[in-house]
């Protein structure tokens, strides 16, 4: 939004108040998740409306550049895909990731079925 509407990094981050520093990198990926408040700072600034306040939110929630996955009780082959998706993703391209998302939505769907089945018999 800052890019798309001419604003340089300094006008936001003063308007916001943080440093410019902090707001490129949280652009780039560099920095965690913003807080609920700076998230309400920025929806302010932009006088983003309700639909777009929300996204914005969501977003903000789930964008910590630094995942830990949890692979302990799983079995091997999951930390042998979590170690190679971790060494990979940076080379991915946009549509990789919406036909990853669709593999692993089939995935889990097709162990849905299946423990729907062993479950009720």
């Amino acid at each position: 939004m800052r890019a798309d509407r001419g604003l340089t990094l300094k006008e936001m981050a003063e308007a916001i108040g943080v440093s410019s520093a902090y707001l490129s990198a949280l652009e780039h990926g560099k920095r965690g998740a913003p807080t609920w408040f700076l998230v309400q700072r920025i929806i302010s600034y932009f006088n983003v409306i309700w639909d777009d306040a929300e996204s914005l939110c969501r977003l903000a929630q789930i964008s910590s550049p630094r995942i830990r996955l949890d692979t302990s009780g799983a079995i091997p082959e999951a930390t042998e895909f979590a170690n190679f998706f971790a060494k990979s993703i940076a080379n991915l391209e946009r549509r990789d990731f919406a036909a990853l998302t669709h593999g692993v939505e089939q995935a889990l769907a097709r162990k849905r079925r299946a423990d729907g089945k062993t479950s009720g018999s």
